[in-house]
């Protein structure tokens, strides 16, 4: 069995010492072995990275964006092989995993836009024969902390980003699919990117919290749980760092009266059970706004649930793949069975549909009559299963969504454009969808939610992605004559 190791500095290393098994969730076959680090080779990623950051700062803005130009170009000629580790350690559907593959590339071709991204602002003369400007530097050393949903997109949102601004990276992929990560790298080295600029370490706790610690890593950038997501934040804050954690979601999708219903419900069991609703951005709560808007739409999505095809990713004919693990599929079966005695509807359990094999599969779930104190509706389940909360107006809609810890995203169905107006101002969520069910900002946004679902001040990727990557720095200069010098004991004055 292969031995999936690190890569530091440009060279496979790892002894292996201590393993953990990657898994092909759609036949439960261990397809693998990843390597996890120890304190000591988590470091000497981190020192190849410090290695590494002089010479990459010091390198020309368009030599990095040239970089980023023939790595778009790699990652299009080979998208079908990187498509394909993915499914085969994630689970996912092929289709989905291209998809994947082309937001990544997105931020790809908005990190060659750097030398646009790292301009300056210049004041002449504020006083006289005094200038001012600004410029933005690296921070050193990034750690960067991804979650096994998307091995390849969050990976891209954040290396991308911090190598464009002159940063180098430590990468840590999920344990559960680490070989797409090895994947990139690769691509990047053969894109022109020096070797220990994009050094990966597969692990654990270990691993993490060596980065976190380290006085060598400057920022961390993190997506996964809440509760994971604010113990990054407090112990890397609490060691001087800059952090950005990305942590869970409680998707709302708010449904109008006026509202095309097939439409919506299309949209609903798109957003809900795509990725097998692996996604923090996936819809896990339908809010229709009256008892005959409920009643119809939960026809229609449960119409619709009963042709999806489950299956393996690699089948073409496969809408839906395998959870993750085993365990993480008993967990969410877990939370239908327990939804009846909670007192909701089950409408469709998916939870107690078979399927031939050992692999990871569960049906999906429609649960009607939800409300908030309920262990289906508090909880990021993060599987296929859709819950209705009936409303029975815009505000107690509105009220509802805005009322819940998490506020990663959010969607509202209407044909009326005073009501799509309002419910953007009234929100209080980070990410909005008007007619769109997965709000998902383009390559030129920025990606990242309020409360709960995010602690730090920047969201991820995007605009707000170079202000994280890179320190302000602003000099005011002077070249007066040597006969003006003198003394001046007083505050300084710009007049």
């Amino acid at each position: 069995m292969s031995l999936i190791r690190h890569h530091v500095a440009g060279k496979e290393t790892g002894a292996g010492e201590r393993t953990g098994q990657v898994w092909n969730p759609a036949t439960g076959e261990v397809v693998g072995e990843v390597a996890y680090a120890s304190v000591a080779e988590t470091e000497a990623a981190i020192a190849a990275a410090k290695a590494a950051l002089p010479g990459w700062r010091a390198t020309g803005l368009v030599r990095r964006a040239d970089v980023f130009f023939r790595l778009r170009h790699l990652l299009v000629e080979r998208q079908d092989e990187l498509a394909a580790i993915i499914t085969r350690e994630h689970g996912k559907v092929l289709s989905d995993a291209k998809g994947e593959i082309s937001r990544g590339i997105e931020n790809v071709e908005f990190a060659a836009g750097l030398v646009h991204h790292l301009k300056g602002e210049h004041s002449e003369q504020v006083a006289r024969g005094v200038d001012v400007h600004s410029t933005r530097q690296p921070v050193g050393v990034v750690g960067c902390i991804t979650p096994f949903n998307f091995p390849v997109m969050v990976p891209l949102w954040m290396a991308a980003s911090a190598i464009a601004c002159g940063n180098t990276v430590v990468l840590k992929p999920s344990e559960k699919d680490p070989s797409a990560s090895l994947f990139l790298a690769a691509l990047f080295e053969e894109a022109g990117l020096p070797a220990g600029v994009l050094n990966v370490v597969h692990g654990d706790k270990v691993a993490v919290d060596t980065i976190l610690d380290s006085p060598d890593v400057r920022a961390v950038s993190f997506v996964g749980s809440t509760p994971v997501a604010r113990a990054i934040y407090e112990r890397g804050t609490a060691n001087g760092k800059r952090v950005q954690a990305l942590g869970g979601a409680k998707n709302h999708m708010i449904v109008m009266p006026d509202a095309d219903l097939d439409a919506a419900a299309d949209a609903a069991v798109s957003a809900a059970y795509g990725s097998a609703g692996e996604r923090c951005m996936a819809i896990s709560v339908l809010v229709p706004v009256g008892e005959e808007t409920a009643d119809a739409l939960v026809a229609k999505v449960a119409e619709r649930m009963a042709t999806l095809r489950i299956g393996d990713g690699t089948d073409p004919s496969s809408e839906m793949g395998p959870l993750i693990t085993r365990e993480h599929r008993d967990r969410v079966a877990s939370y239908v069975t327990g939804a009846a005695a909670e007192g909701a509807t089950v409408v469709v359990d998916g939870a107690a549909q078979e399927f031939e094999g050992d692999g990871f599969f569960v049906g999906t779930s429609l649960v009607d009559h939800v409300t908030p104190g309920m262990k289906v509706y508090d909880d990021e389940i993060f599987g296929p299963v859709l819950s209705v909360t009936r409303a029975s107006s815009y505000d107690e809609a509105v009220a509802l969504v805005n009322a819940n810890a998490f506020a990663n995203g959010t969607a509202i169905f209407t044909r009326d454009g005073g009501t799509a107006r309002a419910f953007e101002m009234d929100i209080e969520v980070g990410m909005v969808g008007v007619n769109v069910p997965l709000p998902v900002p383009i390559g030129a946004y920025s990606f990242g939610g309020w409360k709960s679902s995010l602690f730090g001040d920047s969201h991820i990727y995007g605009p707000e992605s170079i202000h994280f990557y890179t320190r302000s720095k602003v000099v005011t200069t002077r070249w007066p004559d040597a006969s003006e010098s003198q003394i001046d004991l007083g505050f300084p004055s710009n007049h």
